[in-house]
């Protein structure tokens, strides 16, 4: 299964420089296709017109480190950046037009790269599905670490988090019968009242 990842073009993070000096530095998109314990094949760039040059540079420094890679360009146009309404919108407009094949290909959704906004967005519609896949978030390097830094990958589907919901699900019984005083009682209205003052988070001490 083929691994694509859909990233923005970090214009400040993405941005170190023309010269040798950029290659020790911590780049979020082109480290993201440099771990080798992750082989991007595929990485969709998501960028306005405008940083078009910009791209061209990642694409090249991609290219040379990692050409197992295929970069495709995808123009994104914000009016701007930081509106949540607009950004939503125009991201929506890119997954509902992106042809997903989850058969054949697993999705990583970036969200170091963007605006605060862009990365919230991006969160919002992978967890609608509307962006099939995961989030990954790549960081820069600690200490003892490549200038590649690390990367944690997140899953939204919670459907693995039963024993969360479970653990829950036990405290508020627990927290029940605490109420009751540990007593077992039939009295539907008395049950009903103590669930509403557990459920309300009051903490009452029954003598």
């Amino acid at each position: 299964m083929k691994t694509i990842a859909i990233s923005f073009l970090g214009t400040q993070l993405d941005d170190r420089g023309k010269g040798n000096k950029r290659w020790d530095r911590w780049r979020p998109t082109l480290s993201l296709c440099q771990h080798e314990d992750l082989v991007i094949d595929r990485l969709e760039l998501l960028f306005q017109p405008r940083y078009q040059a910009l791209a061209d540079e990642l694409t090249r420094d991609i290219n040379r480190t990692s050409p197992e890679t295929v970069v495709i360009h995808n123009h994104i146009n914000l009016i701007d950046p930081w509106d949540f309404e607009s950004v939503y919108a125009e991201l929506l407009d890119f997954a509902l037009d992106y042809t997903f094949n989850t058969e054949k290909e697993q999705y990583l959704i970036h969200i170091t790269t963007g605006t605060h906004v862009a990365q919230i967005c991006l969160y919002l519609l992978t967890e609608a599905h509307y962006l099939s896949g995961r989030l990954i978030q790549s960081a820069p390097p600690q200490k003892g670490e490549t200038v590649l830094g690390h990367y944690q990958i997140i899953d939204l589907d919670l459907s693995k988090y039963d024993q969360i919901a479970s653990r829950f699900s036990i405290e508020r019984k627990e927290g029940t019968h605490y109420l009751k005083g540990g007593i077992e009682t039939k009295n539907k209205q008395f049950n009903r009242l103590i669930e509403q003052l557990e459920g309300s988070g009051l903490n009452l001490c029954l003598a």
